[in-house]
């Protein structure tokens, strides 16, 4: 009896990959099956009899291939069927996935923030053999925002803090900050937890609930329940708030995945191949010159290489850069060719008498070390009428607008009052003072300047002040340090600088209960167009 072949096969539709608009993902089926028309061969024609019913029947043999996860055409699907973590129907995890569920928008924005980078760490983890629920961590940190900095000095869609980003290979300096790389910040943060899971026994709540509040926390929260007779799961623990709903909120977005047909129909997109592709220059390189080579956009070279502070590299690396395949291979083809010197822009710098190499470099907007290096210099002498040369920026830095001072100046030119005030940092100011002396509260006065509350301040920095419309500054205020005079008296001096002795007591914490001693340092924030001219 002869039989038709039948052949199944799967296959997925492979679009333009951009960050929008998203194209409509592949229907959520693992398994898809085609069948080859019918298409019967005649029989030879000298047999006789007629054929019977059974052996013109057409039998179809379908064999089934199964995708694997790694061969779905949507990441998130691929994302979907490794997830393994349980979510309990617990008051803490409902009340987060209600939230996200209620916030559609923020998911979508979520999303669109991932797409370039999803693959490159989901494609880590599995190399790892790590929970996949791991991918969703940025989301719970960040929101994917690659520039994104808290109030506890955390950086980066992995939200490191300095001392913990150091510990695990990152780098933090003028030029570059490793935590917002998000290539090198993937590895150590897969390091990290993976450590932390070691450390506590695999149990990956107990490590997820480190990575937010430190491992000596959860140590001694598991500790006290065992002294206590209590049992030790991360539900039972005494956790601070933020991290009893840290845990929670991953394990709703994973939940959420994997049950999206009843919980949330529509995840964008994401094309499971890889985005990004890195490229090693061999030198510092100017990233305007690396976009004009990679046919790139400098904002969007800058966004998926948003660790390079400055309008370089680093000069003593990395030089690693992500960008779009398509351009990265124009960019490495350009490279194969170009000398070390084509990367930067040089000038050349005759020195004056008195300059240093700190004076130099901040003229042209780069290090001392930079210039060492550019020019074999071992230590900091140089003489006057030497010619030094320096590597400098190809385009005007305000055309940097992802560099540290361009956001800066972006962040500090939002309205957030009235009222701005420039507020010139002095030596001894710190953040809690100023803001006591304007009446702001702490947290929004560092998040008006990008920095976290407890980022210590560098004299000559501005900062901004924002005040509301009933608090109209009068004058121009700046901070000055006042040493105390034999016979002075904290109501002389109020009269002399137009402030209030309840002022200066705030500002120094001191009793007007309390003698003055000659020599004392007081910390006042005065009016200059209102001072006192005997002052």
């Amino acid at each position: 009896m002869k039989k038709w072949l039948a052949l199944a096969i799967s296959t997925s539709l492979i679009t333009g990959c951009s960050l929008t608009p998203w194209n409509d993902a592949p229907a959520d089926a693992d398994v898809a099956v085609i069948t080859v028309p019918e298409n019967p061969i005649a029989e030879p024609e000298d047999v006789a009899s007629e054929p019977t019913d059974a052996e013109t029947q057409i039998e179809e043999e379908v064999a089934v291939i199964e995708l694997t996860p790694q061969q779905e055409a949507d990441l998130w699907q691929r994302i979907r069927r490794q997830l393994t973590f349980n979510a309990p129907e617990l008051p803490r995890l409902v009340s987060q996935r209600n939230w996200y569920m209620k916030n559609p928008r923020y998911m979508e924005r979520v999303a669109t923030r991932a797409q370039p980078f999803m693959y490159l760490i989901v494609d880590e983890i599995e190399r790892r053999g790590m929970p996949l629920e791991l991918a969703l961590l940025p989301i719970v940190e960040s929101a994917f925002d690659p520039f994104a900095y808290s109030h506890g000095r955390a950086a980066g869609v992995w939200q490191f803090i300095p001392g913990t980003a150091r510990h695990y290979g990152l780098e933090i300096n003028w030029w570059y900050d490793g935590r917002r790389d998000v290539y090198a910040a993937t590895h150590a943060a897969l390091d990290y937890l993976d450590a932390l899971q070691k450390r506590f026994n695999g149990d990956w709540l107990h490590a997820l609930a480190a990575y937010n509040s430190g491992e000596g926390r959860v140590a001694n929260a598991i500790r006290k329940n065992k002294r206590a007779g209590k049992p030790t799961d991360f539900w039972s623990l005494d956790l601070p708030r933020e991290t009893r709903a840290y845990v929670p909120k991953l394990l709703a977005l994973a939940d959420i995945l994997k049950n999206r047909e009843d919980y949330a129909k529509h995840w964008l997109p994401i094309e499971n191949k890889p985005y990004l592709a890195v490229v090693n220059a061999h030198s510092q390189i100017d990233l305007a010159k690396a976009a004009e080579m990679a046919e790139l956009d400098l904002d969007t070279l800058h966004h998926f290489n948003s660790a390079y502070n400055r309008w370089a590299t680093d000069p003593v690396g990395p030089h690693r850069l992500l960008l779009p395949i398509e351009h990265a291979e124009k960019l490495q083809a350009w490279l194969e060719t170009a000398d070390s010197k084509e990367l930067v822009q040089w000038t050349r710098h005759k020195v004056k008498s008195g300059e240093s190499l700190l004076v130099i470099a901040k003229q042209y907007h780069t290090t001392a070390t930079a210039i060492q290096r550019a020019n074999n210099i071992n230590g900091h002498i140089i003489r006057a009428g030497d010619f030094l040369l320096v590597p400098v920026a190809t385009r005007d830095l305000d055309d940097y607008n992802l560099s540290a001072e361009q956001r800066l100046v972006s962040k500090q030119s939002q309205s957030r009052g009235a009222y701005k005030v420039e507020h010139d940092v002095v030596r001894g100011d710190t953040l809690w003072d100023i803001s006591r002396e304007y009446n702001v509260n702490l947290r929004s006065l560092a998040s008006w300047n990008g920095m976290a509350p407890t980022d210590p301040l560098r004299p000559g920095k501005t900062l901004v002040v924002w005040l509301p419309q009933s608090e109209k500054p009068s004058g121009v205020v700046r901070s000055l340090n006042y040493k105390v005079r034999s016979g002075d008296s904290l109501a002389l001096i109020a009269s002399r600088f137009s402030v209030t002795i309840t002022d200066i007591e705030k500002w120094n914490q001191i009793s007007r209960q309390n003698y003055l001693q000659p020599g004392q340092q007081l910390k006042l924030y005065v009016d200059v167009t209102r001072l006192n001219t005997q002052s």
